[in-house]
């Protein structure tokens, strides 16, 4: 099984600010803690070398159940990417790298359906929340326990396709 460790700084020191302007992937520099760890290899005599591993791996055990810092896995990372589809977040690196890892689309089911001024807001059983924002008409209403898929369009919008039909452009709200 492959696992990607990601490791996020949730107190401490470093902090990362962005503005509108900064369109590249910003990278999160690698935690002192881990670094110390990694840094334990370059020792030559083994029962140092051992002793720096075990001090280190106690002080960022200690670190991960303050929830100081956060290891995780894969499975966990494209979870929570999928949670995160659909919000206009800015391109920070803590995901691990790659495209391969980028959701670029989703299936769920409505869970509830209601109207605002006259677009379709749909609630999905994750408790995401879409609002159409084109003028895109459907053939038949959406219900509860219809299917949808959600795929990336352009300037941040979305096409859904609610139960198979005609796609209409939509936004999350939440």
């Amino acid at each position: 099984m492959r696992y990607i460790v990601a490791i996020l700084l949730l107190a401490g020191g470093n902090q990362i600010a962005w503005s509108a302007e900064t369109d590249k992937k910003l990278e999160l520099e690698r935690p002192a803690l881990f670094a110390d760890l990694v840094n334990c290899r370059d020792i030559v005599e083994a029962e140092e070398r051992l002793a720096c591993y075990d001090s280190k791996v106690a002080a960022l055990d200690e670190a991960q159940q303050k929830e100081e810092i956060i290891v995780t896995d894969k499975a966990a990372v494209k979870e929570a990417r999928r949670g995160l589809f659909g919000f206009n977040l800015p391109k920070i690196k803590i995901f691990g790298g790659g495209d391969e890892n980028e959701v670029s689309e989703i299936e769920g089911t409505i869970k509830s359906v209601s109207r605002r001024n006259g677009n379709w807001l749909i609630t999905l059983e994750d408790g995401a929340r879409w609002q159409q924002i084109s003028t895109g008409r459907l053939a038949l209403p959406p219900k509860a326990g219809m299917p949808v898929r959600i795929k990336k369009a352009a300037l941040g919008s979305f096409l859904v396709n609610i139960r198979g039909q005609r796609a209409i452009r939509m936004k999350r709200v939440n």
